[in-house]
């Protein structure tokens, strides 16, 4: 059975921002440590190109909306290059095979008499694609989200009866391990607790869009197309792309790691959907925070937008994915802030692990023949290798619960112990005296293989930093042995040579 992790599919209405950044970088996290520990990954990520805001972005630039689309996609497809993205799955939902997934879905959900036509009145947000409470009942009240004005709407909709799944998503959401963080699943609880109404899946304003069938001024809701993109991404690249392909070869999603702000279409409508056409639902939605700068909401017209961009070509990818990682408390809200960024990389790339590489790599070539010294016997008492296997169990046991900045602390935490261990025992004074030689080459074969370790252990987390600790220690990681086997202490091969060593990873300067 396939594991399936998924990222939202991103609106085309502009080029990534840093919150894009942020979802992609950690399944790409996720899906590398699913892979190291022997699982059948399918690492789905994409674009979901219609809808009246794509379409209004297209009119702004002069363009046909396709043509739109394929230019953002392709920016999207860069970028994810550039982020050394692993995703295995690149759907669009402009695509044909994404076309007939959506047609067979719908005549399945039609099948179970849960299409109906009705009357939509009500506020709509263009930004967010949604019908929206408005207290004021005001043509001038904002989207909280989007910060713009709501949108009247009142047209002829195809309707989904969601209303008919209330006891079923009530027991879903009820689930302890469907729904995270505990107060995403507690705000969904709170909004299905007020009773679930049918929504429409159908507009009549919107050209750029897939036509419902038989329905010739009907073209699909955004979200009821879009969420299918899970779907047919599964089988999309394959000839005769099917709905029964897609769910023969690993449906359902292990895991949608989205946005809080869209909790409600993967969590509530989507299981409803995928029920009503015999499909199952999801095994989890997990719900991250928003990105915020120095405390403050990005924003164009606040002018603190960051670029991803410019912070890859600046500080390069592993800092970034670093801070975003070990920093955020995944669930939680993020904070961006400049020093702390630069004091983080330093603190914890460039000198815990990075100086802690450079300067035993040093001190083994310069004593042992620029090798890994030869030791023939280890003693029993070895407080690095006890320390190392608690932290081996710990980070697969806070990877295994998504807890990323856990576990890259747990990494982190290694480092610091390495060091203590290695200025507590201070081979540089006993390497004076040459009765104190056995114990030296002890001493500086630990460090050497607790940060063998320590570069296993981050191999999902910054796979390039991780490829440069490897490099420098003789490029000893063998990709046809499992993982978890290389994690066992004691597999630094004595008397191997040691490269020169050169820096894995530059201070930052804060500017």
């Amino acid at each position: 059975m396939s594991f399936i992790i998924t990222t939202p599919l991103y609106y085309v209405n502009d080029k990534p921002h840093l919150g894009s950044v942020y979802t992609t970088i950690i399944c790409d996290a996720i899906a590398r440590y699913k892979r190291l520990v022997g699982e059948d990954v399918i690492f789905i990520t994409g674009v979901d190109e219609h809808g009246l805001k794509i379409q209004r972005t297209a009119n702004e630039k002069g363009v046909e909306p396709k043509i739109h689309c394929d230019e953002i996609s392709e920016i999207f497809n860069v970028s994810w290059g550039n982020w050394n993205i692993s995703f295995d799955k690149f759907i669009r939902t402009s695509s044909k095979n994404h076309e007939l997934i959506v047609n067979e879905f719908y005549e399945r959900v039609k099948a179970s008499d849960d299409i109906y036509m009705g009357l939509q009145k009500g506020w709509y947000c263009v930004g967010c694609e949604e019908f929206k409470d408005n207290p004021e009942n005001s043509s001038t009240y904002k989207c909280p989200i989007h910060q713009k004005n709501l949108e009247w709407k009142n047209e002829e909709n195809l309707f989904f009866r969601l209303s008919k799944y209330q006891e079923q998503i009530e027991r879903i959401i009820n689930e302890p391990s469907f729904i995270e963080p505990l107060e995403r699943r507690n705000e969904i609880i709170n909004f299905v607790s007020r009773g679930l109404k049918d929504f429409s899946i159908s507009r009549t304003n919107v050209s750029w869009g897939i036509q419902v069938p038989d329905f010739d001024k009907h073209t699909f809701y955004v979200w009821f197309d879009a969420l299918l993109g899970y779907v047919s991404a599964i089988s999309s690249d394959e000839k005769g792309c099917s709905l029964e392909k897609s769910i023969n070869r690993g449906w359902p999603a292990n895991i949608h790691l989205i946005g809080k702000d869209i909790l409600r279409f993967h969590a509530v409508y989507w299981p409803a959907m995928l029920i009503s056409a015999g499909m199952r639902v999801p095994k989890k939605v997990l719900g991250h925070g928003f990105l915020t700068r120095e405390g403050q909401k990005m924003g164009k017209s606040l002018g603190n937008v960051l670029d991803p961009d410019l912070l890859i070509s600046k500080y390069g990818n592993d800092p970034v994915r670093w801070y975003l990682i070990k920093d955020i408390s995944l669930g939680s809200d993020g904070d961006f802030q400049d020093k702390r960024f630069v004091d983080i990389i330093n603190n914890d790339l460039a000198n815990t692990i990075g100086n802690l590489l450079n300067r035993t790599s040093s001190m083994s070539r310069k004593w042992f023949d620029n090798k890994v010294p030869n030791i023939e016997k280890i003693s029993s008492e070895n407080k690095l290798e006890n320390f190392a296997k608690i932290a081996v169990e710990n980070y697969i046991q806070k990877f295994n619960i998504y807890k990323l900045d856990l576990a890259a602390n747990v990494v982190l935490n290694l480092a610091i112990n390495t060091n203590l261990y290695l200025n507590e025992n201070q081979p540089w004074m006993l390497i004076k005296e040459k009765n104190n030689l056995p114990i030296v080459k002890e001493i500086i074969y630990n460090v050497l293989e607790s940060t063998r370790i320590i570069g296993l252990l981050l191999l999902p987390l910054l796979p390039e930093l991780s490829s440069k600790i490897n490099d420098q220690l003789g490029s000893i990681y063998k990709k046809e042995i499992p993982w978890e086997q290389q994690l066992r202490w004691g597999l630094l091969i004595s008397n191997s040579c040691l490269p020169k060593p050169t820096p894995i990873i530059n201070k930052l300067e804060y500017e």
